[in-house]
């Protein structure tokens, strides 16, 4: 049943708009700013496949830095000194990603070359000389850290010195601006995780966070000169809250608790400011304190949105942040900081098309689950929508596991609400952001606890007395993928149909060709869904390839050839299996995609699919 009704709207015959132009809507992602303070570096896909842009502050078209037709290319920072420009790209969604630099001139050199390698950038030094980078060329396993000197060039080289040797245990979180220090995480269990830090001084690594029992700490960045570093944590508490050690002291102080979790902090380069993000109930919220009194100050904002991201200019005087809502999507913004002035926005990501009017506002609805649990998720229900009225519906299921569906906005859901179905974004148990107790109920029971709260879903849906119980289909992504297929196999009439986006099918399999490199962070995962050393038996039991014989409803697949987390065969053998049963699957594979879309032609073949499938399956029955 609802726990929150959704609010009434007035009747509306919305526009029904094609797929192309719900994915016509440009993505922008990252921000850094110039030396300067006049441009911003971004990442966006107006072409249909991300590259690297500048947006001057005062306005104006993106510039495009790079101009790649196939693989995906983001943005990472501006130099210190002058206009070169990080940024990174992997092959065909392979998540093997380089670290590369474009030159003055606009040539583009590979700072990490290698076949087998990963990288990623970790931060500038505080006078700019140098920039820190991690990669696992040396060993599969491990990240190491080097800092390379910025004085280079793509014909004199960029020189580097090794600064942390990983022995695998540990994950580089935060170099310090100075260089001596390297924040490292250590995931230990389920929501059990702890901060060390190296002293490049000494050689030594110390743990700063040794405690009983379950906490998760993790490493939110350095104080701008280095005097402190600060922490999310949910020691003694449901919540993460931030907490700050003094360097020279080891000194630990909580310097905000919020009730809900603390998603990020940024300290301004200047150290005059802190924002923090806070995930209030699938919103966030943004805060800013003035340093080192943490007074609160005004924090830049856009009625009804939640800001996304947040980066400071070098002098500290600017913050570069995103918004976004549930029918806008996220938009760059520049505004002063701690002041009231409004802020300016330098992207229109909609596709001016599509009428806002037309769209929906997702809003967070509770239900009663099997067991008597409450379990949030956000709720679309499209214009028109009446018991006189029914419309079908699709229960969403996120990925992860531990992922969020949140409000903001989402092009898929609003694409197919505007085409009549209603959406329920459902945040089963094992979800973040509602404390360590609700994350922790699926640990050795996904699959079942978890899917629980799927097939329970649909009772909200009924209970909103405008969905017909009869359309009511699953869909997921990852590790929501899964869970439509548990439900295919477990619950086999509980719906109409069932779409899978990249879902693992064997988690025996699964867990085992989990890359190399995520290290620590895989004994994590082998914590929350098992070990198939010694837990091969309940693995099979909720591995739907296992069971396919009882899928009974249409199935649609889709599945990057590229893949690293998810192999293909894990979508080639249950297709194989539910077609056995003589029910109607449907199946793409995306030869130049990995672990989700990166490419819009990809986007608009995709879900372009997923509505005929479900036009076909369930509104037509």
């Amino acid at each position: 049943m609802l726990a929150m009704p959704p609010t009434a709207r007035p009747p509306r015959d919305p526009i029904r708009y094609p797929v192309e132009d719900f994915f016509a809507t440009v993505a922008w992602y990252d921000a850094s700013f110039s030396r300067d303070g006049r441009r911003v570096l971004v990442s966006g896909n107006p072409t249909g496949v991300f590259n690297v842009h500048a947006i001057a502050v005062d306005g104006g078209e993106p510039e495009a830095l790079t101009a790649s037709t196939t693989d995906a290319t983001y943005a990472v920072c501006y130099f210190r000194t002058d206009d070169r420009v990080l940024f990174t790209a992997d092959r065909g969604g392979d998540e093997r990603h380089h670290l590369y630099v474009r030159e003055l001139d606009g040539r583009v050199h590979d700072l990490t070359p290698g076949d087998a390698l990963k990288a990623g950038f970790a931060g500038w030094s505080r006078t700019g000389d140098r920039f820190f980078v991690t990669t696992n060329e040396r060993d599969a396993r491990a990240f190491d850290v080097y800092a390379y000197e910025a004085t280079g060039s793509a014909v004199d080289g960029y020189a580097r010195t090794l600064l942390y040797r990983n022995d695998g245990a540990f994950r580089p979180a935060a170099v310090s601006p100075d260089g001596r220090f390297v924040a490292l995480e250590r995931s230990v269990g389920v929501s059990d995780a702890d901060v060390y830090l190296y002293d490049g001084a000494t050689g030594r690594t110390e743990h700063l966070t040794p405690h009983a029992g379950v906490v998760a700490h993790g490493v939110a960045g350095f104080d701008a000169d280095g005097s402190g570093l600060y922490l999310t944590t949910d020691e003694a508490s449901e919540f993460t809250h931030l907490d700050r050690i003094d360097l020279a002291t080891r000194a630990r102080t909580t310097v905000f608790a919020p009730p809900w979790d603390v998603l990020f902090a940024a300290v301004s380069p200047d150290g005059a400011h802190l924002a923090v993000g806070v995930n209030a109930d699938a919103r966030t919220e943004l805060h800013l304190f003035a340093l080192p009194s943490m007074r609160s100050v005004p924090a830049p904002a856009v009625p009804e949105a939640s800001v996304t991201r947040v980066v400071f200019s070098d002098d500290g005087r600017l913050v570069a942040f995103y918004a976004n809502a549930s029918r806008a999507p996220g938009d760059l913004y520049v505004a002063a900081v701690a002041t009231d002035a409004p802020p300016r926005r330098l992207t229109r990501s909609l596709d001016p098309r599509i009428d806002p009017a037309d769209l929906v506002d997702g809003e967070v609805s509770r239900f009663a689950s099997y067991d008597g649990l409450e379990v949030p998720g956000v709720l679309y229900l499209p214009h028109g929508a009446s018991p006189d009225a029914p419309v079908p519906a699709v229960v969403r299921v996120h990925g992860g596991p531990g992922g969020q569906a949140r409000i903001g906005w989402d092009p898929v859901a609003q694409y197919l609400v505007n085409h009549g179905y209603a959406v329920y974004d459902v945040n089963n148990r094992g979800s973040s952001g509602y404390g360590k107790s609700f994350y922790g109920l699926d640990v050795r029971r996904h699959g079942e606890a978890d899917l629980g709260d799927v097939v329970a879903a649909r009772g909200l849906l009924e209970g909103t007395r405008v969905v017909d119980p009869a359309r009511v289909a699953v869909m997921g992504a990852s590790y929501g993928g899964f869970l439509v297929l548990a439900a295919l196999t477990q619950h086999p009439t509980a719906f109409a149909a069932g779409v899978d986006l990249f879902g693992p099918s064997s988690w025996l399999r699964t867990i085992e060709s989990l890359p190399v490199w995520l290290g620590a962070q895989r004994d994590a995962l082998l914590a929350k869904l098992g070990d198939p050393a010694t837990d091969a038996d309940r693995l099979r039991r909720v591995s739907p390839v296992f069971h396919a014989d009882r899928i009974r409803r249409p199935l649609l697949v889709l599945q990057g050839a590229n893949d690293p987390r998810v192999l293909q065969r894990e979508s080639d053998e249950i297709v194989e299996a539910a077609r056995a049963n003589g029910v109607p699957v449907e199946y793409l594979v995306f030869p130049d995609e990995g672990h989700g879309f990166a490419r819009r032609d990809n986007l608009l073949r995709g879900y372009g699919a997923v509505l005929a499938f479900l036009e076909r399956y369930v509104r037509g029955g």
